[in-house]
């Protein structure tokens, strides 16, 4: 799938950043990536007052050569992003205000969406779960929107409740791209007469008789493929899942524009499908599975498969069935079609969103009148649209920031007094307290 030519689409209530990187001031850092910082901005010269503030994703080149093939993952974002554009705008999914690189730079901008994501939202509530209804709502915008990206024929790969952030409407939009990549559709006759991959197992952990004759030829270490980006998270009180983003390895140069199935291992730990660990090669229905990861967390709080460390995990995301509280009922059946260990007898896998629109637990729903909603679970408050900020102060210089971050920390004159610290046996880091 080619993608169209460069568009910059400017929506009238967000204004396009400039190329001269100078007019431009960040008001707070919103989040760090493995590739980037997200700053909440604003242009001196266009918006001085900050009344329509934005998201500016900023990668420095010059850590590029630290991080997994970032250079070409960002530009790749950014490729799909001006894709959600014209004929294929979304309501649920962003649109590129626009980008620009600098020497130093790489850097693109969206809508700000100031209801913070999924996981944020699910901890104001008082028992950390949404309730059935709220679920509904949330899964209908979400399922819309990979259907969406599958008619492009894009797979998302990153479905997880820090990627699905609250617009200032309330209707949820998804982000980052960086792991997508288009895929060649195939029929479902074509997929169950292709022949089979390479299988990828942890050598030490134990399996059934059936699946160590099944693999043995084949079986390497999984570690020997993965690398764990740990989550960083901001200073509040938030206490915030951690996730284990796991970057996108394959034995072949990662592609992102072709083919009819992937074989890259991508996506985060707790959400990587079956198929992904036994390294079978993989298709749009690596999505609804984590549709159905993200639905059971939705519900309880906790992803259904976690274990003590990466291995236990991975061998419950291949062995253990979820395991439901209380009487079973529609939205359980849902998150179970969904977790179908097999891709081909999974939920979405022949009719993809179709099938689950079809589900009973989304009966009654009226899927065009979605958008439609004046009134949806939350809603941000009008501060959080726009942020107090004191323009006087000239705002953040992103430069800076970064030059900041790069300078040696200030030596502070030794203490007179023995530091408590000293007596402890481990470095102790300001998170802990």
């Amino acid at each position: 799938m080619e993608p169209p030519p460069p568009q910059n689409k400017t929506s009238s209530s967000q204004p396009s950043p400039s190329s001269n990187f100078e007019n431009i001031r960040a008001i707070k850092v919103l989040g760090k990536g493995a590739m980037g910082t997200v700053f909440l901005v604003h242009n001196t010269i266009t918006d001085p007052s900050a009344t329509n503030p934005y998201a500016l994703k900023v990668v420095e080149k010059s850590s590029l050569h630290t991080k997994f093939d970032a250079d070409r993952r960002a530009r790749w974002e950014i490729e799909v992003l001006r894709q959600f554009s014209g004929r294929n705008s979304h309501p649920f999914l962003p649109h590129l205000i626009s980008s620009f690189e600098t020497p130093e730079f790489l850097a693109w901008a969206v809508p700000f969406c100031s209801g913070g994501d999924l996981n944020v939202l699910r901890y104001r509530q008082n028992d950390r779960v949404f309730s059935p209804a709220v679920v509904r709502f949330y899964l209908a915008e979400i399922v819309c929107a990979i259907e969406h990206l599958h008619e492009m024929g894009i797979v998302y790969r990153d479905l997880k409740p820090e990627n699905i952030l609250v617009q200032q409407s309330g209707h949820v939009t998804l982000t980052d791209f960086d792991l997508s990549r288009t895929l060649t559709k195939r029929t479902v006759k074509t997929i169950l007469s292709s022949s089979s991959t390479d299988h990828h197992f942890d050598q030490s952990t134990k399996f059934p008789s059936e699946l160590q004759k099944t693999h043995h030829r084949h079986r390497r270490k999984l570690t020997r493929w993965l690398t764990i980006i740990p989550s960083s998270n901001e200073k509040s009180g938030l206490k915030k899942t951690k996730s284990a983003r796991v970057s996108p390895v394959s034995r072949r140069k990662l592609s992102f524009s072709s083919g009819e199935r992937s074989n890259s291992f991508v996506g985060t730990e707790e959400y990587v499908s079956p198929e992904v660990v036994r390294g079978d090669g993989h298709e749009f229905a690596v999505d609804w599975w984590a549709l159905g990861i993200l639905t059971y967390e939705m519900l309880y709080g906790t992803t259904p498969f976690k274990g003590k460390n990466r291995k236990e995990t991975f061998r419950n995301i291949l062995m253990k069935k979820p395991e439901f509280i209380g009487q079973r009922n529609e939205l359980t059946d849902l998150i179970e079609r969904l977790l179908e260990k097999d891709p081909t007898k999974r939920l979405g896998y022949q009719r993809g969103a179709c099938e689950i629109k079809e589900h009973v637990f989304f009966k009654r729903l009226r899927w065009d009148l979605l958008t439609e909603v004046l009134r949806p679970p939350f809603i941000p408050n009008k501060d959080d649209v726009n942020p107090p900020v004191t323009v006087t102060s000239g705002g953040l210089d992103i430069r800076e920031y970064y030059n900041n971050l790069r300078a040696p920390p200030h030596s502070l004159p030794p203490s007179p007094l023995r530091s408590p610290s000293s007596y402890c046996h481990r470095n102790l880091s300001l998170t802990e307290f």
